[in-house]
């Protein structure tokens, strides 16, 4: 039988490694199409461990003894678009809504393997713990990050180091209360620090995204579909999450496309990446949500 929890083990520590190696050394990456790198691996490898929620959905539908899967597609798009259009009328309210649910969401998908009972204050540690993501790149490179919001229309008249130093302290203290394993934990919270010390947001932020968070949700499912054996679980998985993952890529493609008539290429990618991923975020989120809520139902 496979042993899910020393590969996740592995993975953490080899990503720590990595990181440390980098900033010991004073390695920094820098590449002229940064961002565009930054794009495809978030478009492809970064989405692709939501790229199974049409499985979820169809088992939703189960639950709820729903026949018609196309239901399914209408909702999930419509609250895509419903995200899109709010950001562009509410951009700082859409943002800090997005930037909460994603960082609960951060924090309770990297704890996948090390999962404790929950209890009265567990979502607010979980919380705390995912901010970090959000907290570590306005620390180390605010000027940088803030020309992200910029970019996002998002606009920033006073920001509180003091504060956000407090909030990374809390957010450290948080793997305490989230995860069995409290050395993996804050062993990924210092992979977070160590990455966006190094490097600029946008990468520091694809690095964690595509290969802290996405693989690790990505081996949880994995784990689901063959707890026995890692290699044919593996090819069930890219089998059905390919294609959806091809058409989400797809369409980022096109956003950015549609958008660099209006915008530099820069400032269109930037856009697809954290808009997108804020459409995409909200139906992925409230899908976990049902079937944690009504799994039990079957």
């Amino acid at each position: 039988m496979t042993n899910y929890k020393q590969i996740n083990k592995n993975h953490t520590i080899f990503l720590f490694l990595v990181s440390l190696f980098f900033l010991v050394l004073g390695i920094d990456i820098q590449i002229s199409d940064l961002t565009i790198i930054c794009f495809f691996l978030i478009a492809t490898i970064g989405v692709s461990h939501g790229s199974l929620d049409h499985f979820k959905g169809a088992k939703l539908l189960k639950i709820f003894k729903i026949k018609n899967k196309l239901l399914f597609y209408l909702i999930y798009i419509f609250i895509s678009l419903v995200i899109v259009c709010t950001w562009v009328l509410l951009p700082f309210f859409t943002l800090t809504i997005f930037l909460t649910i994603a960082s609960h969401h951060f924090g309770k998908e990297d704890s996948v393997f090390g999962k404790i009972k929950r209890f009265k204050l567990h979502d607010l540690f979980l919380f705390s713990k995912g901010s970090l993501v959000i907290l570590a790149p306005l620390c180390f490179h605010t000027y940088e990050t803030i020309q992200i919001f910029e970019i996002l229309d998002i606009e920033f008249n006073q920001l509180d180091i003091n504060l956000i130093i407090v909030l990374m302290f809390l957010s450290l203290i948080s793997n305490f209360f989230v995860n069995k394993n409290i050395f993996l934990s804050l062993l990924d919270s210092l992979t977070i620090i160590i990455l966006n010390i190094n490097f600029e947001p946008l990468l520091a932020f694809t690095i964690y995204f595509c290969f802290l968070h996405s693989i690790r949700h990505s081996l949880s499912l994995i784990k689901e579909m063959n707890n026995k054996n890692l290699k044919k679980s593996s090819i069930i998985f890219l089998k059905k999450a390919m294609p959806l993952t091809v058409v989400t890529a797809l369409g980022f493609l096109i956003a950015v496309f549609l958008l660099n008539e209006y915008y530099l290429l820069n400032s269109a990618i930037i856009k697809v990446i954290f808009i997108g991923l804020a459409s995409l975020t909200f139906p992925h989120i409230l899908l976990e949500y049902l079937l944690e809520k009504n799994e039990k139902r079957t």
